[in-house]
């Protein structure tokens, strides 16, 4: 065969593979799903993240006819669930619910190699909500000012639970700690469920949890709530002050959920799985039961999603190195 036969040949293989390659991606976005999808929730169940995970599924199943799983994979701060499915295909049938320990996996956990904005394709932002600071009623505290005193006054007697090293709740208190200059000691717990049961029993003294976690409890009088974390008050929570209006200026953490699923998954699929996940949000019973708990639904893109966990993965990477928090 001479050179320019092959060229030619090769000329025409290329052109039939660059109109067949759309097509069979749109074919298969067309007959996505086809199969039980896998929701991995990197928590134990109890959680908000457990919840979204659940109502996604339900209504995945709903809207296509197929079956959609969880499957609760905790650990390392939600390490561990990630991993797997930064390792499972990227086909659109595994995916990940991530929240705010997602943004601290580069930072927390350099060792697995995992890289968060590289090993993952954002699906949706899904929603937000403050953090609450609690206490067991039997914490002699009823403002963050009085915590602060006795947390001065009592140097590394008093505790406080978490989800975790990465946690919102953990670096919650830690940036707490720092601006205030206490020494209040951390017991980590596998997830929110854990570690609410254990402040219920006044096994630990003191927590920041996301608002659902803790709302029904505040709402019981079974835990004193003493502010939020975000810049200004709650909608959910209008009587609670701020923790920065309350003696620490400057202090904000916002707790935040969405999916991702691996690195290279099909556009046409991202983009079908996030027009779904974003009809979810926009229901109806779906915003009153965010409410109802203390969250707000969002929703948006993948691309806007993707900017704002490479924001969460610098700003909170540089608290880690200035605090010099370690993984457990």
């Amino acid at each position: 065969m001479t050179f320019v036969r092959r060229r030619m040949l090769g000329a025409v293989f290329a052109a039939v593979f660059a109109l067949a390659a759309p097509l069979a991606l749109a074919q298969g976005a067309a007959q996505f799903p086809n199969k039980p999808i896998r929701i991995v929730v990197p928590f134990p169940p109890g959680g908000f993240n457990d919840t979204l995970g659940r109502l996604l599924a339900q209504e995945f199943q709903k809207t296509w006819g197929q079956p959609a799983i969880v499957e609760n994979k905790p650990g390392a701060g939600s390490a561990i669930g990630a991993e797997f499915v930064a390792k499972s295909p990227s086909d659109g049938y595994t995916l990940l619910i991530v929240a705010f320990p997602f943004g601290l996996i580069n930072s927390l956990h350099a060792r697995l190699g995992m890289d968060v904005n590289r090993d993952f394709a954002p699906i949706a932002f899904c929603a937000l909500t403050p953090n609450i600071l609690v206490v067991h009623p039997s914490v002699p505290a009823n403002t963050v000012g009085e915590l602060v005193a006795l947390a001065r006054q009592k140097p590394g007697t008093l505790n406080y639970a978490s989800t975790g090293t990465g946690s919102s709740n953990h670096l919650s208190m830690e940036l707490f700690k720092a601006m205030t200059r206490t020494d209040i000691v951390h017991v980590p717990y596998k997830g929110s469920a854990p570690a609410v049961t254990d402040l219920l029993a006044g096994q630990v003294g003191i927590l920041f949890d996301n608002t659902p976690n803790v709302l029904p409890q505040i709402r019981a009088g079974k835990l004193r709530a003493l502010g939020v974390t975000t810049s200004k008050r709650s909608s959910f929570t209008p009587e609670l002050p701020t923790v920065a209006e309350s003696g620490v200026p400057g202090y904000e953490v916002t707790a935040w959920f969405g999916v991702v699923a691996p690195a290279n998954t099909p556009r046409d699929i991202v983009a079908k799985l996030n027009a779904e996940v974003n009809r979810v949000l926009a229901l109806p019973e779906t915003k009153d039961r965010f409410q109802n708990a203390g969250v707000e639904a969002t929703g948006g893109s993948p691309e806007d999603f993707a900017r704002f966990i490479r924001g969460e993965v610098d700003k909170w990477g540089k608290v880690v190195r200035d605090a010099n928090v370690r993984a457990d």
